[in-house]
């Protein structure tokens, strides 16, 4: 596979652009534990353009950080161009547009998801974006707006012509949202159609190393792009990288890994964002760091209600020091 200017002789390792997950600090995180590709948060074009700080602050990668491409989105071509063009100037490795998201905020303006109810302007859109910036651009996407219009395989093609340099495909509908199973069928459909030429990297439902090596068993994809399944679980990208290169499973990682991570990331985030928004921002996270461990239900209810950093500090510092039956 081939990204701009950087090549794998295996399948990349993505991890997903995630609204409020894949800030730098938990990027961070999973390039350090094996992530290949790493993709900012989703940016509103419109918003971007208006330089909001909170927004830009969404631009910050780290120096060792890539690949790293940041994502936007938006339904106006200009908009879209001029984004482009000022995330450009972050020096990213490329530009991803999202045409995947099917939150209501978003696909309800007919941005992400939505647009694809308008596949002959989402694919104009994109052209003009791919001419407005110098560095490559790539697309993430879903199969379809519905189970009736389930048009990935030639909607690839034409965003190919249009000079997309990679696409990510997640495996289920603008209308399923994230229920049902991800059909991975039409994303190997998309990789083995001989006219497409382009990376293709399948998105949806990787929740582990096997799954993962399992859908690379079943389709020679350029790259697995992992989301919902690394909040929590950083560890998956080192998992999935032992495996691709033949090397043992790594053990899942116990209470005491598990809080050193979860410290690490509580402390870049304050140092990036102020303590006080680091440490609420942090909260989504306590829960899936420590998903099915017993006994530490009064530690996990201190973090999630705790005002004071040091607390929280104190809290996970402990948790260094013992490991509870899983």
């Amino acid at each position: 596979m081939k990204l701009g200017t950087y090549t794998f002789d295996r399948p990349a390792l993505y991890l997903a652009p995630m609204d409020d997950v894949t800030d730098a600090p938990f990027r961070d995180i999973c390039h350090r534990m094996g992530a290949d590709v790493t993709v900012s948060e989703f940016i509103a074009s419109d918003a971007l353009i208006r330089e909001i700080e909170v927004i830009r602050r969404k631009l910050i990668s780290g120096p060792d950080e890539h690949p790293f491409g940041i994502q936007i989105f938006g339904n106006n071509a200009e908009s879209l161009c001029a984004a482009a063009r000022l995330a450009e100037e972050c020096q990213p490795d490329f530009i991803d547009i999202n045409w995947g998201c099917p939150a209501k905020k978003i696909a309800g303006k007919n941005a992400g998801s939505g647009m694809l109810q308008y596949p002959d302007q989402l694919v104009e859109i994109t052209r003009q974006v791919v001419k407005s910036v110098s560095l490559p651009v790539t697309v993430k996407t879903r199969i379809g707006y519905n189970d009736a219009s389930k048009i990935i395989v030639e909607l690839a093609k034409r965003l190919q012509e249009a000079g997309i340099r990679a696409i990510a495909i997640h495996g289920r509908t603008k209308s399923q949202m994230y229920k049902g199973e991800a059909d991975w069928s039409l994303i190997n459909a998309v990789k083995n159609d001989p006219e497409i030429e382009i990376p293709v990297i399948g998105n949806g439902d990787i929740t582990s190393a096997e799954t993962a090596m399992q859908r690379l068993a079943d389709c020679p994809l350029d790259g697995i792009m992992v989301g919902r399944g690394a909040i929590g679980n950083p560890w998956i990208f080192a998992r999935c990288r032992a495996l691709l290169e033949g090397k043992p499973l790594p053990p899942e990682p116990d209470l005491a890994e598990r809080a050193r991570i979860c410290e690490a990331h509580l402390r870049s985030a304050a140092a990036l964002k102020g303590e006080r928004t680091g440490m609420l921002e942090m909260r989504k996270h306590y829960k899936p760091y420590f998903k099915g461990l017993l006994n530490i239900k009064e530690q996990k209810i201190k973090m999630l209600t705790s005002d004071d950093i040091q607390e929280v500090l104190d809290i996970l510092q402990e948790m260094q020091q013992t490991t509870p039956e899983k």
